[in-house]
């Protein structure tokens, strides 16, 4: 039951907080940048079954590799990019969480 709280809360509340803290006079176009980051998801689609409970997506799902989080982490540095690493770096913890509490 607090998995997908967490989980959910993590995708859609952390991202808010940061565009409150962070990006205060842009914060809606923050956030929304921000939340477009679980569009990573639609790598799910290349597997099957889609959605398996019991798997974890970290390194398993093309967009969800170390590699992959390595960019997403780069992603940050140069200020055009920011919005977008910081909404991927979120997605990935959020799926890392949900990782640890299997």
């Amino acid at each position: 039951m607090l998995q997908p709280v967490l989980h959910y809360g993590i995708h859609f509340l952390l991202p808010l907080l940061v565009s409150f803290l962070f990006f205060k006079s842009n914060w809606k176009h923050a956030y929304f940048v921000m939340i477009c980051a679980i569009f990573i998801d639609l790598d799910h689609l290349l597997v099957t079954p889609v959605f398996d409970p019991n798997r974890c997506s970290i390194n398993f799902h093309p967009l969800h590799t170390y590699i992959a989080i390595a960019i997403y982490i780069l992603l940050i540095i140069p200020k055009k990019t920011r919005l977008i690493g910081l909404g991927l770096i979120i997605h990935i913890l959020a799926d890392k969480i949900d990782c640890l509490l299997m």
